[in-house]
């Protein structure tokens, strides 16, 4: 009965998804609630009590988000609307009645603490509503199963699936979205969001990759390349300045093959967001692939010496063999990668190259390796992310002969041990920089800022410079950060054009009209707990009213 009831409520939920009531009106419904008197005061409270364990949308949700910056997005994304829907968002587990559980599914140890989450939930009997690449790209898991499901390009319908979810339904959306046959980006960007940090903005400019790495599990979940128009991430970026972030992080799986799909590229993008991005306020690249950046080297040269655009590009490599990158079938040669960085660093003076390795890769030899420590020996990055080999399922690569555990462990040791051998800092202690001051550090001690190369700096932890310009003179330089004391004649610079929003604030609730139907509509929800209208007769009338009654206005 339970799995006919299901497959009935995603059919309707198809037929009027169009028109689906935003979280802004259900937002304005719970605000605009009067309690009524009743005699028998004692019943009405039970009464109420039964009524609200059903109504979604009064619930607490504790969200965890596993992996990449676009992952991150992604989940800022879904607790905005549900936020927005009612739902409390909360950051204590324990008095959470639903877990958001948003995963990874680039390494096995992301998705071991994904699969423990979903069990420690289920022991503590709370609700559970799966997101995330591991269960897009694999939906059939055991330990998925009787679970509902968010796919990567569903985010958008979260709501829904947590209403369900919230009264005991199993529901699944693992579409893709398309636009006359053209497979979208995903879910639209002017969706509400609740930002980690109110003064940083992640944005999405396109899900997907034009590769096929063997090693890799996300292009399962991904899919092939499909961007955003330049108009939407354009508005996107003037939304986030007009609510007072001051640094915008683009992301997605491979910037640099963004447009490819649409007929644009890049730095046709990159040009048209430097227009938007206020005095003092910054634009950090995400990851981008050799093969698709090569091409664009003047331009990029170009973009990243612009003074609100860090000088920072994260480049993987992930090997410095060519064997090693055949059999991953990176799409380069090692030498494609040295011409990307050596162009860089000689056009872009002081520019930080970021890179990935994977160490142990099936196949890989002695020499192979020795390749990658001579690469790391000749560059000294600053920022290098090391990772040991572990074989997805259903990859390539689970199928090659494995490099045995131990020399994998061993040679991710040795390959640490050089990259902490040298400072990449030491030889800037004395000079005098402009920091932009966005976070607070783990230990509470620091605010984080970062310079005009992304290079990290702590700061004195005062509150005038949260979300400011301020300059510094660099005293210390560790391995990862540089320590910097106030220059006293400087006076901080505000680059918001507008006040953050507070911590845990919704992005993207726009002054409204409403009509009497908001009203009539909770009140209605509220007493199907107790039998009145059937919920979906209840969802079709919300959705044509807020059709016909709302009028979103522009450029709020």
């Amino acid at each position: 009965m339970a799995s006919t009831c299901d497959s009935l409520i995603e059919d309707i939920e198809d037929m009027v998804s169009f028109s689906d009531p935003t979280p802004q009106e259900r937002q304005s419904i719970r605000k605009s609630i009067i309690p009524r008197s009743r005699k028998k005061k004692e019943l009405m409270c039970n009464e109420e009590l039964q009524a609200d364990s059903l109504i979604p949308g009064t619930q607490k949700i504790w969200m965890k988000t596993w992996g990449c910056s676009h992952n991150s997005s992604d989940g800022e994304y879904m607790a905005g609307q549900l936020a927005a829907s009612g739902y409390k968002m909360t950051d204590d587990p324990t008095e959470a009645d639903l877990w958001l559980l948003n995963s990874c599914t680039v390494k096995n140890p992301a998705e071991d603490h994904f699969r423990n989450s979903i069990k420690k939930a289920q022991e503590q009997e709370k609700k559970v509503v799966v997101a995330g690449c591991v269960p897009q790209a694999q939906p059939r898991m055991d330990y998925l199963k009787g679970l509902s499901i968010i796919g990567v390009q569903q985010i958008d319908r979260v709501v829904e699936v947590v209403d369900e979810a919230v009264k005991g339904h199993s529901v699944r959306l693992l579409g893709q979205k398309k636009d006359g046959g053209r497979r979208l980006g995903g879910a639209r960007l002017d969706l509400p969001k609740i930002r980690r940090n109110p003064l940083i903005e992640i944005i999405s400019i396109n899900t997907g990759c034009l590769n096929a790495c063997t090693y890799c599990k996300t292009k399962h979940a991904r899919g092939d390349l499909a961007s955003y128009p330049i108009e939407e991430l354009v508005e996107r970026a003037r939304q986030s300045f007009q609510e007072g972030v001051c640094e915008i992080w683009l992301t997605s799986e491979d910037t640099g093959a963004y447009g490819r799909d649409i007929g644009t590229d890049l730095p046709t993008l990159l040009w048209r967001l430097v227009e938007e991005i206020p005095e003092g306020a910054m634009l950090r690249l995400g990851m981008t692939n050799p093969p698709y950046i090569l091409e664009h080297l003047e331009e990029m040269a170009k973009i990243l010496n612009h003074p609100r655009v860090y000088a920072f590009l994260h480049v993987p490599v992930q090997s410095a063999s060519d064997s090693v990158l055949m059999d991953m079938k990176r799409e380069y040669c090692i030498d494609d990668f040295k011409r990307v960085v050596d162009f860089l660093k000689e056009r872009v003076p002081g520019v930080t190259i970021a890179t990935d390795i994977i160490c142990g890769f099936p196949g890989e030899t002695e020499e192979d390796f020795q390749e990658t420590i001579d690469l790391v020996k000749c560059y000294r990055f600053p920022s290098l992310f090391i990772n040991q080999f572990y074989p997805r399922p259903g990859t390539p690569a689970a199928k090659m002969e494995q490099v045995p555990a131990h020399v994998k462990k061993q040679r991710t040791k040795e390959l640490s041990q050089l990259f902490h051998s040298y400072n990449p800092y030491d030889h800037k202690v004395g000079e005098r920089q402009h920091v932009l001051v966005t976070e607070e550090s783990f230990d509470a001690q620091y605010y984080v800022s970062h310079n005009k190369f992304y290079e990290q700096v702590l700061v004195p932890k005062r509150a005038e410079f949260k979300g400011k310009m301020i300059e510094v003179d660099i005293y210390e330089a560790g391995k990862h950060f540089m320590r910097g004391q106030p220059v006293e004649d400087s006076k901080p610079f505000t680059p918001s054009i507008a006040a953050p929003l507070q911590k845990g604030e919704v992005s993207g609730l726009m002054q409204q009209r409403y009509c009497i139907w908001a009203h009539y509509n909770f009140e209605h929800r509220k007493r199907r707990s107790l039998g009145k209208l059937p919920y979906l007769t209840l969802l079709s009338i919300f959705k044509y009213v807020a059709v016909k009654c709302y009028t979103p206005t522009s450029n709020q």
